[in-house]
Order: C-alpha cells, then sequence, then structure tokens
C-alpha cells in the first residue's frame, strides 16, 4: 500500500516539476533572447523577444504560469541588466507581457479544438488585449497628454513600430508548437478545412 501511495504521489508531482522546469526554461529564454536580437540592426528592438517565450509559457505551461513569468521577465531583466528601463517601460511591460501569458493561456485552455485556427485566435486575441493593457499601464503612470502618453503613442509603440514582432510571433510560434506536436510535449492538430478540422481532440477529450 505505502509503495503504491508513494508512485501515485510520484505521478502526481511529475507534471507539476516539468511544468516549473519548463516555466524557468521561457523565463530564461525571455531574459537571453533580447541580447541575440539586439545584434539585429535596425529592427533588432522591434522583434520584441521577450513575447516570444511568455506566449509559449502561456500555451504550453498554461494560464497561471504564463501570467507568472510575464510579469517576472522585464521586471527582473531591469534589475539584472538594466533593460528595459524599470520606470516605466519595465513597469508597463509587466503587465502587458503578464496578459499575453494568462490571456493566451486561458483562451487556448477553453479553446474547444486545439488546431491552427484556434491557435492563431487566441494569439492574435492575447496580443490585442495585451496592448490594450499596456496603453492603460503607461497612461496612469505617464499622465494623459502632450507631454504623457497618447493615442499616438499608443498607434506609434503598440502597432506600427511592433509590426516585424507581431509577423514573427504569427509565424514562429505556430510552428514552433507544431514541432512540439511531434515530440508529444503538447498535442497539437492541423486544420485542414471545415470538414477535416473537426477531427481534431476537443481539450475535454484530452482531459
Amino acid at each position: 500500500m505505502q509503495n503504491r501511495q508513494q508512485n501515485n504521489n510520484q505521478h502526481e508531482t511529475s507534471p507539476v516539476i516539468k511544468t516549473l522546469a519548463l516555466a524557468a526554461m521561457f523565463l530564461a529564454i525571455g531574459l537571453i533572447l533580447p541580447f541575440v536580437t539586439g545584434q539585429i540592426p535596425q529592427i533588432g528592438k522591434m522583434l520584441l523577444p521577450m513575447h516570444i517565450p511568455v506566449l509559449l509559457c502561456g500555451l504550453i505551461c498554461g494560464r497561471k504560469y504564463g501570467l507568472a513569468v510575464g510579469f517576472i521577465t522585464p521586471l527582473l531583466r531591469s534589475v539584472l541588466f538594466s533593460v528595459p528601463v524599470f520606470y516605466p517601460t519595465a513597469i508597463a511591460m509587466a503587465f502587458e507581457l503578464a496578459a499575453y501569458g494568462f490571456l493566451v493561456g486561458l483562451l487556448y485552455e477553453k479553446a474547444r479544438w486545439h488546431c491552427i485556427v484556434s491557435l492563431y485566435r487566441c494569439l492574435i486575441g492575447a496580443m490585442i488585449c495585451g496592448r490594450l493593457v499596456w496603453g492603460i499601464v503607461d497612461c496612469l503612470l505617464l499622465g494623459y497628454g502632450e507631454n504623457g502618453f497618447t493615442l499616438q503613442l499608443f498607434f506609434t509603440t503598440a502597432f506600427f513600430s511592433a509590426i516585424p514582432g507581431i509577423i514573427l510571433q504569427l509565424v514562429l510560434i505556430p510552428s514552433i508548437m507544431l514541432l512540439l506536436n511531434k515530440t508529444g510535449l503538447v498535442h497539437f492538430h492541423r486544420h485542414h478545412g471545415h470538414e477535416q478540422g473537426r477531427k481534431c481532440h476537443p481539450r475535454e477529450q484530452e482531459n
């Protein structure tokens, strides 16, 4: 009986340890990746390198881990490397990335079908909401007006300047998810048309 209980406890704790390890890995990637993209002239900062591991963390580890990693990454990076500037950039980014990680995990968790279409819906929904959160926090920190936060600044920073990063995320993240499906780390299914898309397994069947 004791052996069975120990085996059951090991089975219960193993997924938690695995998820924690993955979350820690995504946090580390979020700290290091900006050094890599920063070497690319002109568009390095526009690739939004911290967004990618946070979004992946929300999709793979779940909304709670996505929220935690998203909130911690810019603040920790600011403390360790002084980039981004802690106030107001890192603070606003912490809320923005936390929203990305939480919302993409929540939307994907609630999605009936785990396929390419659902993934894009979750990513786009999280991206829009996260940018709105960033705008609200930045407005609260800087104040609204000519000497603070403006709508022009919001649209320029959140969308126009971020186009290379948005494109990269929409291409890279689904590709990574499809690749991880082959390893068995995630259960992801292609969506080929309306009829074949119905063959994707709903999430409740996975549970």
